[in-house]
């Protein structure tokens, strides 16, 4: 009896059904964290990217010029004082 059990648990563990799970887990960590990435990413330099692109477009369509070093470097700037304040749950409570 101890055979059999053991026996079908073996053929339960290397079913495909069951390989094609843990893939499709794997597959979700990676992108859960290329999300997590990407998040993080673009809250730090979005305001840069922000202030790179309104540049560009101004320049495209013919616009007011704006000067686009001095607008990232104040965007940056910003970014990292905000990056240096100490943040707490208190901080959250507006």
């Amino acid at each position: 009896m101890n055979k059999k059990l053991a026996d079908d648990m073996r053929k339960i563990a290397s079913s495909p059904r069951r390989i094609r799970g843990q893939g499709m887990t794997e597959y979700i960590i990676i992108v859960a964290l290329i999300a997590i990435a990407s998040i993080v990413a673009v809250s730090f330099f979005g305001s840069s990217v922000k202030a790179s692109f309104l540049a560009l477009g101004s320049d495209l369509i013919g616009a007011e010029k704006i000067d686009k070093q001095a607008t990232t470097e104040a965007s940056f700037g910003k970014a990292e004082a905000a990056a240096q304040e100490v943040t707490t749950l208190q901080s959250y409570n507006n």
